[in-house]
């Protein structure tokens, strides 16, 4: 069964929108290019700190866009479109904003044996989803389809946010929903 296209690569968050001017997470003095900077001294080429300075941008704006992208760059000596390459392979970075509680359902084969579409359709309908990678009209909730989270024995595993939740049926989506926090 479809559900739509597949979603950007997204987290939950703090919503920042393109159309608003890009404020930079590393400022000179600020407690993140602390961070940064501490960072990179742990390893022999500043580089590595690529993914821990993504995470740093997505913690604290919800999602890495272009300019984030240039900011990482800038910051470790990468070209944008070096940094853009690492974002668009790593599911776990976001490219668009998306709802406070991002919603990842494995659909991959076990899952999909254990009812993983019918999953789907419960937390799109309960959330107010249309559908897939589309954030809900009160922008708590974005959903998704990934390949794996990597627990096969407990089929249908759902993630939220950085929490997983195992053995995920329909009929428990209301009531996980209903355990988040606002």
């Amino acid at each position: 069964m479809s559900h739509g296209p597949s979603a950007p690569s997204a987290t939950a968050g703090h919503a920042q929108h393109d159309h608003a001017p890009y404020e930079p997470v590393f400022t000179p003095g600020s407690k993140r290019k602390a961070e940064l900077d501490d960072l990179i001294t742990r390893y022999p080429d500043k580089r590595a700190g690529l993914l821990p300075a993504l995470w740093m941008i997505q913690q604290d704006r919800g999602w890495i866009s272009e300019d984030a992208m240039r900011e990482a760059g800038d910051q470790l000596g990468l070209t944008a479109a070096y940094v853009k390459g690492v974002v668009t392979f790593y599911t776990m970075y976001h490219q668009h904003p998306v709802g406070q509680h991002f919603i990842q359902v494995c659909t991959t084969s076990p899952c999909l044996c254990a009812g993983a579409d019918q999953v789907v359709d419960a937390f799109l309908q309960h959330t107010g989803c249309k559908e897939l990678g589309l954030t809900s009209p009160d922008g708590k909730y974005t959903v998704i389809e990934v390949e794996c989270l990597g627990a096969c024995g407990f089929a249908t595993p759902v993630q939220i946010n950085d929490d997983y939740v195992e053995n995920v049926t329909p009929a428990k989506v209301p009531e996980i929903l209903a355990g988040l926090k606002p």
